[in-house]
């Protein structure tokens, strides 16, 4: 039992920003108001001090190790990172050892999750972890075929997919299949025969630090074939990690043409561009590459329009040896449900360039709808997902302080600022 005073709400479905009294009860808001006397004398008090209260946030993907590569991170330390970060709910990705590509697989996972207490856990000072969502992969890719949809359909919150120019008579079987049961294909289009070999986005960066390119034009041509095919089969499809302007312009105009497809960008191609390369840290070996700087200026105008609709943490462990190697040669990815939230308050809300209600957003209430949820608003005598920051609280962002054990991020090691003091999450 809790009474915040004086905390800063961020409520991104009613479009609320403002200081107010909030007694909280068994994980429930009981009441909220300009200021709350009458309370019970056992609740704990959390005086003025800056702390923001919003809405529990989303990952719409992120990749579990767990099963396959425990080494890197378990599927608790997956979890007790989220819960960390300020998410309560979290999506995984199908590239799991084996992949989830059956309702069996799909049912082993989530009995390992049942090996931790999902409803509490003491050791992260919070009152729950988060609700996993899992992916189902459409199809095998070792033999160009789909799997059995029908059977995972009731407990996934979408199919994925990898398509390119080659393969794309099976992405349209894949969407009349699962066109009645309306669950969205995520589709991630950087893999294909134009983006070639290259590790960096083609252009100035890419000659002057000396490494192969990936042009912009790959990811575009895809993306506007694949939204073409879902103009005429009316499956709702989401694109994930969107990278380039281009990608952006197209996705803008399908929207304004009623064509049913939602996307998504990553937390990394918001903050960083090609130019950053220059420092060959293997922690910015993405895919898709970090797009040029006008890429980057174009994502971040995607997302506080709504064009693009979800920031995507794509949470990727690696142990120390696998990415301690030459840039070209280390696998893409990154962490951050830890270290996202703050990184992305500190360059866009405190900078002005987005408003606190923006940002959650982006990172609560529309990638609820990307999966077919309903948002939900901050409300009297409701149980919701809540996420309580502090903004200004700074800290080290090393083995001490983050749960996942993984270190591949630019930022270890580095002074953050800005930490979840709390999650709670209804489920």
């Amino acid at each position: 039992m809790q009474l915040l005073q004086q905390v800063r709400i961020i409520d991104p479905v009613q479009q609320v920003d403002r200081l107010a009294d909030v007694l909280i009860i068994d994980g429930k808001i009981k009441l909220i108001n300009d200021q709350i006397t009458d309370y019970p004398a056992q609740a704990s008090i959390i005086q003025p001090s800056g702390l923001v209260l919003g809405t529990g946030l989303v990952d719409l993907y992120s990749h579990s190790s767990e099963p396959g590569n425990e080494t890197r991170e378990t599927l608790l330390e997956l979890s007790q990172a989220g819960a960390m970060g300020g998410f309560t709910q979290l999506g995984i990705l199908p590239d799991t050892i084996p992949a989830i590509d059956s309702a069996e697989v799909i049912a082993a996972v989530k009995h390992k999750g049942d090996r931790f207490n999902l409803h509490g856990n003491q050791s992260t000072s919070l009152s729950n972890l988060p609700r996993l969502n899992f992916w189902g992969a459409a199809y095998s890719q070792t033999h160009q075929t789909m799997n059995a949809l029908a059977e995972l359909e009731p407990e996934i919150v979408g199919f994925t997919t990898q398509h390119n120019l080659s393969n794309l008579h099976l992405f349209k079987q894949i969407l009349e299949y699962v066109q009645p049961g309306q669950k969205p294909v995520a589709i991630a289009l950087h893999q294909n025969e134009l983006a070639g070999a290259g590790v960096v986005r083609e252009g100035n960066a890419s000659i002057r630090y000396g490494m192969s390119g990936s042009p912009g034009f790959s990811e575009a041509a895809i993306i506007a074939a694949v939204l073409e095919i879902v103009a005429e089969i009316p499956t709702p499809i989401h694109i994930m990690r969107v990278s380039t302007k281009r990608g952006v312009e197209l996705i803008a105009d399908a929207k304004a043409r009623g064509v049913k497809v939602s996307a998504s960008t990553t937390w990394m191609h918001l903050l960083w561009d090609s130019d950053a390369i220059g420092s060959y840290n293997p922690n910015l070996r993405l895919e898709p590459p970090l797009g040029n700087e006008s890429d980057r200026i174009a994502l971040v105008d995607g997302v506080r329009q709504g064009i693009i609709d979800a920031i995507a943490i794509d949470h990727q462990a690696y142990t120390y040896e696998e990415k301690t190697v030459a840039f070209a040669l280390a696998p893409p990815g990154v962490v951050g449900l830890e270290l996202a939230l703050p990184l992305l308050w500190q360059k866009f809300v405190k900078s002005g360039a987005w408003s606190a209600i923006e940002l959650w957003q982006a990172l609560s209430s529309r990638p609820r709808q990307c999966i077919q949820q309903h948002p939900i608003a901050i409300a009297n005598n409701q149980g919701i997902d809540l996420v309580l920051f502090d903004p200004e609280k700074k800290w080290l962002a090393n083995q001490d302080n983050l749960k996942s054990p993984a270190a591949n991020t630019p930022w270890y090691n580095q002074e953050i600022t800005g930490k979840v003091i709390k999650t709670m999450s209804s489920k």
